[in-house]
């Protein structure tokens, strides 16, 4: 099935502030777009460097621009789409702290 990303506006946004990430969004984007997933073991075949986050949070970490950045997103398989919901975008260092105070299952700032 298709991605449908739900806030690209957001990480738009956020390259605003973080013109740095944009490199690596725009690869991120690309293999979006043609991305074909059945179940979320086709997520990291797309983005071998994802994490698959548990806990029944259907979340997923992408490590985007040679690990410097990381987006956490939800996902939810539909009948025709899988709609891929931006939960969080920082750097590496910032997930690092979210991941401590384990934050990464729950925050929802987008």
């Amino acid at each position: 099935m298709k991605v449908h990303l739900i806030k690209k506006k957001t990480i738009y946004h956020y390259l605003k502030s973080n013109s740095n990430a944009s490199q690596g969004f725009e690869i991120w984007f690309r293999i979006l777009n043609t991305a074909d997933w059945d179940e979320p073991k086709d997520i990291l075949n797309s983005f071998i460097s994802a994490d698959i986050l548990g806990k029944g949070t259907n979340r997923v970490i992408f490590d985007i621009g040679g690990n410097k950045y990381r987006c956490i997103c939800a996902y939810s398989f539909g009948e025709n789409f899988v709609h891929l919901f931006v939960k969080w975008i920082g750097t590496h260092a910032e997930y690092t702290k979210l991941c401590k105070s384990n934050q990464q299952y729950t925050i929802s700032i987008y």
